[in-house]
């Protein structure tokens, strides 16, 4: 499959180096940015941003994280300098340039609204969350593994919330042979783990039943496990939460309590690159394709 367009990669991690290779492999013509520590084994025409040919890109891809609110690029591990995402540069780029991201922020947002560029963000479509899911899954059961001194096999394991990411994550843990409770507040979502022969627990009722967890896996973006909650929680528990930051534990609370609580962030980036990279060159791929 070739696909002909002019694509502009400006940093990130290990991922956006695999999606850089599945791109090149389908004959898209790359210029990166960011990549200055790595560039020599990539064999791609890397440039710096003030060098790149804007005026015929089709599209440019920034890492997973984005930028922040000044609009510098998060997850470059492998540039010499910062890098920035402006105006004056996403206005250069022809009309129909789309802007892929893995997330977005009001920076990018009001970027894209005032350029009036089209503005992608990958990690919110459920092809894209389902895929990286697994990685997530994969790196939360080497956490429990590794933060505790008993076998996963027979451990009571409980999962806030029941969406994409809970559901991957609660298969995985039952499919080890750990007892696994869902937590969430949805009937639907109660009866679908009861399907899959889990254990539902109402999350309005979560203060009657969290006691009796081993290890506790939020997926919830809002802080669900409180003060109040952590008074519940066995002080021998784990507690790893994999929700965007702020999270969803009152991490303080949870110190003081002496509970070992872990906020485990971008594990697909961490366990898996390769295979999250690759996850995110077939979506965009995809996407290039509908352009």
């Amino acid at each position: 499959m070739q696909i002909k367009l002019n694509l502009l990669v400006i940093g990130g991690d290990e991922r956006n180096i695999e999606v850089v290779k599945q791109l090149k492999n389908i004959g898209i013509n790359l210029q990166i940015c960011g990549f200055e520590k790595v560039a020599n084994h990539m064999n791609v025409d890397h440039r710096k941003l003030s060098n790149v040919d804007y005026e015929n890109l089709d599209a440019i891809l920034l890492p997973v994280s984005g930028t922040n609110d000044e609009g510098k690029i998060g997850l470059d591990p492998f540039s010499e300098n910062d890098l920035f995402v402006n105006k004056n540069m996403i206005q250069n780029t022809p009309d129909h340039c789309t802007i892929y991201t893995g997330i977005s922020n009001t920076y990018l947002d009001q970027l894209a609204q005032q350029t009036n560029r089209h503005l992608v963000c990958l990690f919110t479509r459920n092809d894209m969350a389902i895929l990286n899911s697994i990685p997530t899954a994969e790196g939360t059961l080497e956490i429990a593994i590794r933060e505790t001194d008993t076998m996963i096999h027979g451990a009571k394991v409980l999962v806030l919330g029941f969406g994409r990411v809970g559901m991957t994550v609660a298969r995985l843990f039952s499919q080890v042979g750990a007892c696994v409770g869902v937590s969430a507040r949805q009937p639907a979502d109660l009866a679908r783990s009861r399907e899959m022969t889990l254990t539902p627990v109402n999350l309005k009722d979560l203060h009657n039943h969290i006691h009796h967890y081993d290890i506790i896996i939020n997926t919830i973006p809002h802080q669900i496990i409180d003060d109040y909650i952590l008074s519940k929680v066995k002080t021998t528990a784990l507690i790893v939460d994999l929700a965007s930051a702020p999270g969803g534990v009152d991490f303080e609370a949870a110190q003081t309590k002496g509970i070992n609580t872990i906020h485990a962030l971008g594990l697909p980036g961490k366990v898996a690159p390769k295979s999250a990279g690759k996850f995110i060159a077939d979506v965009l791929i995809d996407l290039l394709n509908e352009q």
